[in-house]
Protein backbone atom coordinates (compact mmCIF):
# COMPACT_ATOMS: atom_id res chain seq x y z
CA UNK A 1 0.00 0.00 0.00
CA UNK A 2 1.57 3.12 -0.91
CA UNK A 3 2.18 5.67 2.17
CA UNK A 4 -0.77 8.28 1.13
CA UNK A 5 -3.51 5.22 1.35
CA UNK A 6 -3.04 5.05 4.74
CA UNK A 7 -7.05 5.70 5.95
CA UNK A 8 -5.19 8.24 8.66
CA UNK A 9 -3.79 10.24 6.03
CA UNK A 10 -6.01 13.17 5.15
CA UNK A 11 -5.42 13.75 1.32
CA UNK A 12 -3.68 17.25 0.32
CA UNK A 13 -3.13 17.54 -3.38
CA UNK A 14 -0.50 19.88 -5.16
CA UNK A 15 -1.17 19.84 -8.82
CA UNK A 16 2.32 21.93 -10.42
CA UNK A 17 1.89 22.94 -14.29
CA UNK A 18 4.60 24.37 -16.53
CA UNK A 19 4.49 25.24 -20.19
CA UNK A 20 3.35 21.97 -21.50
CA UNK A 21 0.04 22.47 -20.19
CA UNK A 22 -0.69 25.75 -22.16
CA UNK A 23 0.83 24.72 -25.64
CA UNK A 24 -1.86 22.79 -26.65
CA UNK A 25 -4.04 25.89 -26.48
CA UNK A 26 -1.39 27.70 -29.13
CA UNK A 27 0.10 29.73 -26.96
CA UNK A 28 3.75 29.65 -27.74
CA UNK A 29 6.40 29.80 -25.18
CA UNK A 30 8.65 32.27 -24.38
CA UNK A 31 12.02 30.53 -25.47
CA UNK A 32 12.96 29.64 -28.80
CA UNK A 33 15.58 28.66 -31.20
CA UNK A 34 18.40 29.60 -29.78
CA UNK A 35 17.19 30.77 -26.32
CA UNK A 36 15.60 33.44 -27.70
CA UNK A 37 12.47 35.05 -26.27
CA UNK A 38 10.18 36.22 -29.82
CA UNK A 39 13.85 37.54 -31.13
CA UNK A 40 15.66 39.17 -28.03
CA UNK A 41 17.90 37.94 -25.35
CA UNK A 42 16.89 37.28 -21.84
CA UNK A 43 19.08 39.90 -20.83
CA UNK A 44 17.12 42.41 -23.61
CA UNK A 45 13.44 41.66 -21.82
CA UNK A 46 13.33 39.54 -18.69
CA UNK A 47 15.55 40.84 -15.90
CA UNK A 48 15.39 44.10 -13.53
CA UNK A 49 18.72 45.39 -15.31
CA UNK A 50 16.56 45.35 -18.34
CA UNK A 51 13.74 46.99 -17.07
CA UNK A 52 15.73 50.15 -15.86
CA UNK A 53 17.90 50.06 -19.02
CA UNK A 54 15.11 50.09 -22.45
CA UNK A 55 11.43 50.40 -20.46
CA UNK A 56 10.12 50.80 -23.82
CA UNK A 57 11.44 47.51 -25.30
CA UNK A 58 10.52 45.57 -21.93
CA UNK A 59 7.47 46.78 -21.87
CA UNK A 60 6.65 46.42 -25.54
CA UNK A 61 7.39 42.89 -25.35
CA UNK A 62 4.98 42.37 -22.68
CA UNK A 63 2.29 44.14 -23.89
CA UNK A 64 2.62 41.66 -26.99
CA UNK A 65 2.63 39.09 -25.02
CA UNK A 66 -0.05 40.13 -22.64
CA UNK A 67 -2.23 41.18 -26.45
CA UNK A 68 -2.25 37.56 -27.30
CA UNK A 69 -4.10 35.98 -24.11
CA UNK A 70 -7.16 36.90 -25.95
CA UNK A 71 -6.35 34.67 -29.16
CA UNK A 72 -6.24 31.54 -26.99
CA UNK A 73 -8.59 29.46 -24.95
CA UNK A 74 -8.08 26.88 -21.94
CA UNK A 75 -7.62 23.33 -23.75
CA UNK A 76 -9.07 20.01 -22.09
CA UNK A 77 -6.07 19.77 -18.97
CA UNK A 78 -7.09 23.21 -17.82
CA UNK A 79 -10.02 21.84 -17.90
CA UNK A 80 -9.25 18.42 -15.98
CA UNK A 81 -7.56 20.47 -13.22
CA UNK A 82 -10.80 22.85 -12.67
CA UNK A 83 -13.10 19.96 -12.41
CA UNK A 84 -10.12 18.43 -9.89
CA UNK A 85 -10.37 21.04 -8.08
CA UNK A 86 -14.03 21.54 -7.54
CA UNK A 87 -14.41 18.29 -6.70
CA UNK A 88 -11.97 18.66 -3.89
CA UNK A 89 -13.79 21.86 -2.84
CA UNK A 90 -16.52 19.70 -2.87
CA UNK A 91 -15.42 17.10 -0.73
CA UNK A 92 -13.62 19.43 1.47
CA UNK A 93 -9.93 17.87 0.44
CA UNK A 94 -7.14 19.83 0.21
CA UNK A 95 -5.94 21.40 -2.85
CA UNK A 96 -3.62 22.86 -4.61
CA UNK A 97 -2.43 24.35 -8.16
CA UNK A 98 1.08 26.09 -8.05
CA UNK A 99 1.48 27.26 -12.22
CA UNK A 100 4.75 28.61 -13.69
CA UNK A 101 2.68 29.62 -16.36
CA UNK A 102 2.45 33.61 -16.29
CA UNK A 103 -0.84 33.15 -18.62
CA UNK A 104 -4.35 33.23 -17.46
CA UNK A 105 -5.94 30.16 -18.59
CA UNK A 106 -6.50 28.28 -15.55
CA UNK A 107 -8.56 30.82 -14.17
CA UNK A 108 -10.81 31.13 -17.45
CA UNK A 109 -10.94 26.99 -17.14
CA UNK A 110 -12.40 28.01 -13.81
CA UNK A 111 -9.46 27.04 -11.31
CA UNK A 112 -7.60 29.36 -8.85
CA UNK A 113 -4.15 28.78 -9.50
CA UNK A 114 -1.19 29.78 -7.28
CA UNK A 115 1.58 31.57 -9.81
CA UNK A 116 5.00 31.25 -8.42
CA UNK A 117 6.62 33.55 -11.46
CA UNK A 118 3.67 36.42 -11.55
CA UNK A 119 1.17 36.98 -13.97
CA UNK A 120 0.67 38.78 -17.43
CA UNK A 121 -2.81 40.11 -16.80
CA UNK A 122 -1.26 41.99 -13.21
CA UNK A 123 0.50 44.82 -13.33
CA UNK A 124 2.61 46.22 -10.08
CA UNK A 125 3.74 49.55 -9.17
CA UNK A 126 7.22 49.84 -8.31
CA UNK A 127 7.06 52.74 -5.88
CA UNK A 128 3.74 51.88 -4.08
CA UNK A 129 3.52 48.62 -4.65
CA UNK A 130 -0.36 49.38 -6.05
CA UNK A 131 -1.12 45.75 -8.48
CA UNK A 132 -3.61 45.83 -10.50
CA UNK A 133 -5.34 43.30 -12.92
CA UNK A 134 -5.17 44.60 -16.34
CA UNK A 135 -5.85 43.53 -19.66
CA UNK A 136 -7.42 46.92 -21.30
CA UNK A 137 -4.37 48.91 -21.59
CA UNK A 138 -2.51 47.06 -24.30
CA UNK A 139 -0.96 49.62 -26.78
CA UNK A 140 2.83 48.42 -27.25
CA UNK A 141 4.09 52.00 -26.95
CA UNK A 142 1.98 53.59 -23.96
CA UNK A 143 2.65 52.87 -20.32
CA UNK A 144 0.34 52.94 -17.31
CA UNK A 145 0.26 55.61 -14.99
CA UNK A 146 -0.35 54.31 -11.17
CA UNK A 147 -3.72 54.87 -9.91
CA UNK A 148 -2.46 55.26 -6.87
CA UNK A 149 0.91 56.98 -6.43
CA UNK A 150 0.87 58.93 -10.11
CA UNK A 151 4.39 56.99 -10.97
CA UNK A 152 4.48 57.32 -14.74
CA UNK A 153 4.85 53.67 -15.22
CA UNK A 154 3.45 50.02 -14.04
CA UNK A 155 5.93 47.17 -14.49
CA UNK A 156 4.59 43.94 -15.72
CA UNK A 157 3.87 41.53 -12.39
CA UNK A 158 6.23 38.98 -13.66
CA UNK A 159 9.25 37.29 -11.94
CA UNK A 160 11.93 38.25 -14.22
CA UNK A 161 15.52 36.49 -13.68
CA UNK A 162 17.20 36.83 -10.67
CA UNK A 163 14.03 37.82 -8.51
CA UNK A 164 12.31 35.55 -6.47
CA UNK A 165 9.73 33.26 -6.95
CA UNK A 166 6.11 34.12 -5.42
CA UNK A 167 4.58 32.20 -2.79
CA UNK A 168 7.23 29.54 -1.70
CA UNK A 169 6.38 29.81 1.66
CA UNK A 170 3.06 28.73 0.88
CA UNK A 171 4.00 26.13 -1.67
CA UNK A 172 6.63 24.62 0.38
CA UNK A 173 4.62 23.88 3.60
CA UNK A 174 1.79 22.25 1.23
CA UNK A 175 4.29 20.44 -0.10
CA UNK A 176 6.02 18.84 2.73
CA UNK A 177 2.32 17.28 3.83
CA UNK A 178 1.22 16.28 -0.04
CA UNK A 179 -0.23 12.85 -0.19
CA UNK A 180 -0.65 13.41 -4.38
CA UNK A 181 1.39 15.49 -6.54
CA UNK A 182 0.86 15.82 -10.33
CA UNK A 183 3.64 17.28 -12.43
CA UNK A 184 2.41 18.57 -15.74
CA UNK A 185 4.03 20.24 -18.76
CA UNK A 186 7.94 20.69 -16.70
CA UNK A 187 11.27 20.39 -17.91
CA UNK A 188 12.34 19.53 -14.89
CA UNK A 189 14.97 22.00 -14.94
CA UNK A 190 14.33 25.27 -13.90
CA UNK A 191 14.49 25.40 -10.01
CA UNK A 192 12.89 26.09 -7.73
CA UNK A 193 10.13 24.00 -9.40
CA UNK A 194 12.33 21.34 -10.14
CA UNK A 195 12.44 20.27 -6.59
CA UNK A 196 8.88 19.85 -5.98
CA UNK A 197 8.71 16.55 -7.05
CA UNK A 198 11.31 15.51 -5.07
CA UNK A 199 9.87 17.24 -2.08
CA UNK A 200 6.47 16.00 -2.68
CA UNK A 201 8.26 12.03 -2.99
CA UNK A 202 10.09 12.93 0.41
CA UNK A 203 6.51 13.50 1.72
CA UNK A 204 5.27 10.43 0.59
CA UNK A 205 3.35 11.42 -2.21
CA UNK A 206 1.35 9.22 -4.76
CA UNK A 207 3.75 11.49 -8.10
CA UNK A 208 2.39 11.45 -11.60
CA UNK A 209 4.55 13.07 -13.99
CA UNK A 210 2.91 14.08 -17.50
CA UNK A 211 5.38 15.84 -20.31
CA UNK A 212 6.40 15.18 -23.76
CA UNK A 213 9.57 13.40 -22.97
CA UNK A 214 11.17 12.12 -19.29
CA UNK A 215 12.06 14.90 -17.58
CA UNK A 216 15.67 16.02 -15.98
CA UNK A 217 13.86 14.89 -12.37
CA UNK A 218 11.77 11.73 -13.17
CA UNK A 219 12.39 9.19 -10.82
CA UNK A 220 11.90 5.24 -11.31
CA UNK A 221 9.28 5.99 -8.03
CA UNK A 222 6.84 8.41 -10.42
CA UNK A 223 4.12 7.04 -12.67
CA UNK A 224 5.23 8.58 -16.02
CA UNK A 225 2.27 9.23 -18.84
CA UNK A 226 4.01 10.64 -21.96
CA UNK A 227 1.82 12.65 -24.15
CA UNK A 228 0.36 15.95 -24.43
CA UNK A 229 -0.84 17.67 -21.97
CA UNK A 230 -4.59 17.83 -23.29
CA UNK A 231 -4.56 14.54 -23.86
CA UNK A 232 -3.21 12.70 -21.16
CA UNK A 233 -4.52 15.02 -18.20
CA UNK A 234 -8.00 14.30 -17.88
CA UNK A 235 -7.17 10.55 -17.93
CA UNK A 236 -4.72 11.37 -15.09
CA UNK A 237 -7.31 13.41 -13.06
CA UNK A 238 -9.92 10.21 -13.56
CA UNK A 239 -6.93 7.72 -12.17
CA UNK A 240 -6.27 10.03 -9.14
CA UNK A 241 -9.90 10.78 -8.29
CA UNK A 242 -10.56 7.08 -8.30
CA UNK A 243 -7.84 6.72 -5.97
CA UNK A 244 -9.60 8.92 -3.90
CA UNK A 245 -12.65 7.30 -3.56
CA UNK A 246 -10.62 3.86 -2.99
Amino acid sequence: MHPCHDRYHTPSIVVLTGAGVSADSGLATFRGAGGLWEGHRVEQVATPEAWHADPELVWRFYQLRRGALGEVEPNPAHAALARLEATCARQDIEFLLVTQNVDDLHERAGSDPTHMHGELAMLRCERCAHREHNLSDLAPGQFVPCPHCNHDRLRPDIVWFGELPMHMDHIERRLRRATHFLSIGTSGLVYPAAGFLTAARAAGAHTWVNSLDEPDNLHPSDDFHVGRAAVVVPRLVDELLAELEA
